[in-house]
């Protein structure tokens, strides 16, 4: 007679603390247009905000790279979540601003954390990034390839802006986002969805690389704006949708919506077509402008921190940057 083993009870992920940075130096729409009117660029705190919301952001000082932001992040995720830097044995790191060309970010944030051993390593999505990140962590942890994750955003954009163009450069700002995500027996991350779409590389995109030693190209920021605000409203519902349909819940299940922190007019337009009331929408982007990939773990931990987002809260993030890329995940936190 065979004895039948009990079943292997499920894994899930669910995130246990958040943590956020900001570099000192806020720069508000003012005192960039005084900036910019030093090279005979002309704009405006009216003009900005009419178009973005964007009422100020931070840039990081010289010398201080990607990982400064990302650790000062994580060591407040570990913090929050009352976890040591060495039980962690994962760290994906988005950004599209690393320190340098290899080795990973996420490497570097190791090294500066003190900790060794756990894989660690970056992932390029651009403003989906932190998406495309959790998602990964999410199925390491449930497949048990990892137990305890610091998944990251951390972006020094300023160091890519054109600032002879006012359409790009008074959007971005420098940041850092991040949680820990652990392994439970309960449901915390309910689904998720990434998608790219290849042929609108052109319409968002830094077109320079290294090669020999010289940069190749354009190392600067260049977007198409309106051809990224029509994809992005339309995908972001899509992918909202969908999530939601695989966890079977409805857009009245949502407590907070967390879109990445764009563009004023992309965030309330991914909220109407969804029917969730703009009280339901976390914004951030007035403060921080666009931090690509650290835009959705900053807003999430600033909601965190002050109380708006609670314990056991149905929380849907979403992204959408260049590549074009695109994801939403869905939680409880």
């Amino acid at each position: 007679m065979t004895s039948t083993a009990p079943p292997t009870p499920p894994r899930y992920s669910r995130i246990t603390g958040t943590g956020s940075y900001l570099p000192p130096r806020r720069l508000t729409n003012d005192a960039l247009a005084a900036q910019l009117a030093q090279d005979g660029i002309e704009t405006s705190d009216q003009w900005i905000v009419e178009r973005t919301g964007i009422k100020a952001r931070h840039f990081a000082d010289a010398g201080v790279a990607c990982s400064d932001l990302a650790v000062q992040a994580a060591r407040h995720a570990l913090e929050a979540a009352d976890v040591d830097a060495a039980s962690i044995d994962l760290i994906i790191l988005a950004t599209s601003t690393p320190d340098m060309v290899f080795p990973s970010t996420a490497c570097i944030v190791q090294q500066k954390l003190g900790i060794h051993g756990g894989a660690a390593f970056d992932v390029q999505a651009v403003c989906s990034g932190f998406v495309y990140a959790l998602t990964i962590a999410d199925s390491m942890i449930r497949t048990g390839v990892a137990t305890k994750a610091l998944v990251i955003g951390s972006e020094v954009f300023s160091r890519i802006l054109d600032f002879k163009d006012r359409g790009t450069c008074v959007l971005f700002g420098d940041g850092a986002g991040a949680v820990v995500l652990e392994a439970s027996d309960t449901p915390g991350i309910l689904s998720s969805e990434l998608h790219a779409d290849g042929r609108h590389v052109g319409i968002l995109c830094v077109p320079g690389h290294v090669s020999g030693g010289q940069v190749l190209g354009d190392p600067l920021l260049k977007m198409d704006g309106p051809a990224v605000f029509k994809i992005a409203v339309n995908v972001l519902y899509d992918v909202a949708r969908s999530v939601l349909d695989k966890a079977g819940r409805s857009e009245a299940q949502v407590d907070w919506l967390i879109p990445h922190q764009a563009n004023i007019r992309i965030l309330q337009s991914t909220a109407k077509r969804l029917k969730l009331p703009f009280d339901k929408l976390i914004v951030t982007v007035d403060q921080h402008g666009n931090t690509s990939a650290a835009s959705i773990p900053l807003a999430l931990d600033v909601s965190v921190r002050s109380g708006k987002i609670a314990r056991g809260d149905t929380v849907l993030l979403e992204g959408v940057g260049g590549g074009f890329t695109w994801g939403a995940v869905l939680l409880d936190l």
